[in-house]
């Protein structure tokens, strides 16, 4: 049984427009693809907010897809009566008209005009400079991320700059070390280009001159307690005991005793008739500090009254003597070089006052044939007050004589006279001095 004809070619007619339809389908898409890739890249010309650029493509390609215009939308697909031709068996079957094209509303049509020109801006950039924006948008991406460390950061920037050839780094030269500090200069504490001193082997203020050497000094006495040594004395008595003391026996210099005299509160006393008490140890030159007390009761006159003495060296007697309203001899005041002078004043306290001596006393020096080549001196400060100032003896001092120097030992014992009057001393002590 023969099909009709005129079935049969509107069957092919048929066939052919799904064909065309669909291949202007494909080509369609294309451009939209193309549109969406070129779309997707960035803009050379664009590289302030590089964010904000994106998120405006991307804004653009979502329009670009959703809001297609009608007349290039994707034919539906068709179903089984559609595609098929019609069964020849059944010739009264006729084929569905396709559905015509919905109006574009003039919406839909400005978003179309739109994404063409968005597309003919796309694609009249040039093709060399569109890579360029890559290392624009890398840099904007490290702007906008967070610091990493400063390892990461130089890895990073040698990776971006790849066309850059990374420079060797130099080792560091060592540091040179730094000269020590000049050392701070002393205070000026002398001269080496003064003139010599005459009579010196030392220049004026000279630099190499010894100093010094630091001694502290002692306290003062009072009227209740009596005063400390300095510091590089040798302390005679400091009323506690006469270690340092000795009674001569009858035997001789050789025959030394225990000390006899009365020790107590601080004082020794002179007990009478046990003779006269010297130190164990020899002084020449010294520096003397010496405190006595006549009695409190007033006794005897003259001599008679308070007497007792200091002998330096055994033989150079300063008179110790209650010389207050009491009248004697000139040279046998207190404080006299008894027997040769007498004191510059009388400065003596009422009895039972401590009285104070300060003695400085020169030793005599003889020459190789015994003769005198310089006398003993004496200075004497008695109760504040000057006395004698480097006045020289005769000779060893004695009572109603003049005696001449002899030669004799350098050193000798203090001593200290028992006249029979009960006379208090304390606060003893002696310097030797290098005259």
């Amino acid at each position: 049984m023969q099909t009709p004809i005129p079935a049969l070619r509107f069957q092919h007619q048929i066939s052919f427009a799904s064909i065309f339809a669909l291949f202007l389908a494909v080509i369609v898409q294309a451009n939209i693809d193309s549109a969406q890739v070129i779309a997707q890249e960035p803009a050379q010309e664009t590289p302030a907010d590089p964010v904000a650029k994106s998120e405006g493509d991307a804004a653009g390609n979502e329009s670009l897809k959703t809001d297609k215009p009608e007349s290039i939308k994707e034919p539906e697909a068709k179903t089984d009566s559609e595609t098929k031709p019609a069964d020849a068996s059944n010739p009264t079957e006729t084929p569905k008209k396709k559905r015509k094209p919905k109006a574009k509303s003039e919406d839909q049509e400005a978003e179309a005009e739109n994404a063409d020109a968005n597309k003919s801006d796309n694609e009249k950039q040039p093709e060399d400079k569109q890579p360029a924006a890559e290392p624009e948008m890398k840099k904007a991406e490290t702007e906008n991320a967070p610091a990493p460390s400063d390892k990461s950061n130089e890895a990073e920037s040698k990776s971006a700059d790849s066309d850059e050839t990374p420079k060797e780094e130099k080792p560091e030269e060592p540091k040179k070390p730094e000269p020590p500090a000049e050392p701070a200069r002393l205070p000026n504490i002398g001269s080496s280009d003064t003139p010599m001193i005459p009579g010196q082997p030392w220049r004026v203020h000279d630099v190499r001159r010894p100093r010094p050497a630091v001694v502290m000094p002692g306290a003062l006495s009072t009227y209740e307690k009596p005063g400390t040594a300095p510091s590089d004395a040798i302390v005679l008595f400091d009323g506690t005991d006469l270690s340092n003391w000795t009674h001569i026996g009858p035997d001789g210099p050789d025959d030394m005793r225990v000390a006899q005299w009365k020790v107590e509160n601080g004082y020794v006393e002179v007990v009478p008739r046990t003779g006269t008490m010297q130190t164990i140890e020899s002084f020449g030159s010294c520096q003397l500090h010496i405190e006595w007390q006549s009695p409190e009761e007033v006794k005897g006159s003259s001599q008679g009254r308070g007497n007792s003495g200091i002998k330096i060296m055994q033989v150079y007697e300063v008179q110790v003597l209650d010389s207050f309203n009491n009248r004697s001899y000139a040279d046998g005041y207190a404080g006299s070089m008894y027997g040769q002078y007498p004191p510059m004043v009388n400065a003596s306290r009422k009895p039972g006052e401590w009285q104070v001596y300060d003695i400085v006393f020169e030793a005599p020096k003889f020459k190789d044939d015994g003769t005198v080549e310089e006398p003993a001196y004496l200075t004497l400060i008695h109760n504040g007050v000057l006395l004698h100032h480097r006045r020289a003896f005769y000779g060893p001092t004695g009572g109603r004589v003049i005696q001449k120097y002899h030669l004799d030992s350098p050193v000798a014992p203090l001593t200290l006279q028992d006249h029979g009057n009960p006379v208090r001393f304390r606060n003893i002590w002696i310097r030797p001095l290098d005259l």
